[in-house]
């Protein structure tokens, strides 16, 4: 099913703040609208964030004893150094949208719709797919929750718009960076992907010393756990909010030509191609694999080679394949032009002093016990501007990461600090939530005040758990 809107900004007129006052859940879903009309009155678009932030550093770096020349000539330089990961995100979109819209996954995603039997039910399993399939990709997740809310706001009345689609976006702001798509973690295994500048602090970082860790696996249940009872009891019932209410309703998609007409338009409808070239990229997946061995050798771009293959698969032919490609393009965007401004930042702060004044500030300010809350704190406050898992670690990775080594803290633990902290922004930056967005035709708005309740939850927890685990890890020597 495909989602349709008919005069949506003149229906959203219509929408008026939620007057339950006494109601089930009605003290959460007015403080949600307040925040939610704040975040949308205030925050400028994702680009905005980015551009502020060039800015600042140039400043910095001035201020620092940096010329403006040198200053210009590092974010020149750096701008397109981050090409090769600009690439790895964008297929990390694509190959998720991909599997997800598969045929085989709307059969499982039509499925689940079925399984809940109440609207608060309804809710609290949108959340939980959404979080654990962010473990396995952030970007299925995305696709995957957002179309599961499209089919069970069809089959369960009452269910509350908003708060559906809200809990369709926990995985990103909640425990993705936890899961095998995460783009420190994999960028830090792959030594291909890490700036040779940054490779002198950090060593090769593998995966079994961050996401692979105890203490990353029970991290991310107690996260699951948390977003989903909140997504649960936030949920409201006696004043829900439909999607008809917000002007959308389903459309059947265009249907595929029933028989080819042509030979060309056989080889487009036949499987035969996608079953050779995806049983050659799975062999070749299995020679790298049994060579480096099955976590050595997931690396980002393994990753996307896999997801890339199955979704090949799912789809059977190579037209509806393509299809699936061209629907999902657009979501990437964001990350296509964003990236390289980012990558100018990174060139503006590693080239100049600042990220060595950085490192010495954290140590002077920090012991051993209190740099890890801190490193928690500062990446999920970096993250309103910068909301990007990846490139916002070239940016944050070579002070954070000099200050560990020089306070002996473990270096794979805080990477995934940095996972955990950097993903609790995404829960009231609207960046990530544009592709999700765009399937469901909601407004940031209209959910930014249930994410928002999310944060203000999970971020003390965070907290916490980032200081307790660091306790219990070592420090050792960067690996070259």
């Amino acid at each position: 099913m495909i989602f349709a809107q008919n005069d949506l900004a003149a229906s959203n007129k219509e929408n008026k703040p939620l007057k339950s006052s006494q109601g089930e859940g009605g003290l959460l879903v007015r403080l949600g609208v307040v925040l939610a009309d704040w975040v949308e009155h205030w925050f400028p678009d994702p680009l905005v964030f980015a551009l502020i932030a060039i800015v600042i550093v140039f400043v910095a770096g001035v201020s620092l004893g940096s010329s403006p020349g040198d200053m210009i000539k590092n974010f020149g330089n750096g701008f397109w150094e981050l090409t090769t990961f600009t690439m790895q995100m964008a297929m990390i979109i694509i190959g998720g949208y991909v599997v997800a819209s598969s045929p085989p996954i709307a059969r499982v995603i039509r499925w689940l719709a079925a399984v809940p039997r109440s609207p608060r039910g309804a809710v609290g399993l949108i959340a939980f797919f959404a979080t654990v399939t962010s473990l396995l990709s952030w970007g299925f997740s995305l696709i995957f929750s957002a179309l599961l809310v499209r089919e069970v706001v069809q089959k369960i009345r009452g269910i509350d718009y908003r708060a559906a689609s809200a809990a369709a976006f926990l995985g990103m702001g909640s425990v993705w960076a936890l899961g095998i798509s995460s783009s420190a973690a994999l960028m830090m295994a792959t030594r291909g992907s890490i700036p040779a500048e940054l490779l002198k602090i950090s060593g090769l970082i593998p995966l079994t010393r961050t996401i692979f860790t105890w203490q990353s696996v029970v991290t991310a249940i107690l996260l699951v756990v948390v977003s989903v009872s909140v997504a649960y009891f936030s949920a409201p019932v006696s004043s829900a909010k439909s999607a008809e209410t917000f002007g959308v309703k389903f459309e059947a998609p265009a249907p595929l030509p029933a028989k080819p007409g042509s030979p060309g338009e056989w080889l487009e409808s036949n499987g035969l191609l996608t079953v050779v070239i995806g049983a050659m990229g799975l062999c070749y997946l299995v020679q790298v694999f049994l060579a480096r061995g099955a976590l050595a050798g997931l690396d980002l771009n393994t990753y996307n080679f896999l997801i890339l293959m199955i979704g090949m698969l799912l789809h059977w032919t190579p037209q509806r394949f393509v299809r699936a490609v061209n629907a999902s393009v657009p979501a990437t965007a964001g990350v296509l032009i964003q990236f390289p401004f980012y990558g100018g930042i990174f060139g503006m702060m590693t080239k100049s002093p600042i990220s060595t004044q950085l490192a010495h500030f954290f140590v002077r300010i920090s012991t051993p016990s209190s740099y890890p809350m801190l490193v928690a704190a500062y990446s999920a406050i970096l993250g309103l501007f910068v909301p990007s898992g990846g490139s916002k670690w070239l940016i944050e990775a070579p002070y954070v990461l000099a200050g560990a080594n020089q306070l002996h803290v473990n270096l794979g633990w805080i990477v995934q600090i940095y996972n955990t902290a950097e993903a609790l922004p995404n829960l009231v930056n609207p960046f990530w939530m544009l592709p999700l967005l765009g399937l469901l035709h909601i407004r940031a708005r209209d959910i930014v005040g249930y994410t928002v309740l999310q944060l203000i939850i999970s971020l003390p927890l965070v907290l916490f758990l980032m200081w307790l685990f660091a306790r219990t890890l070592p420090y050792t020597l960067p690996q070259p």
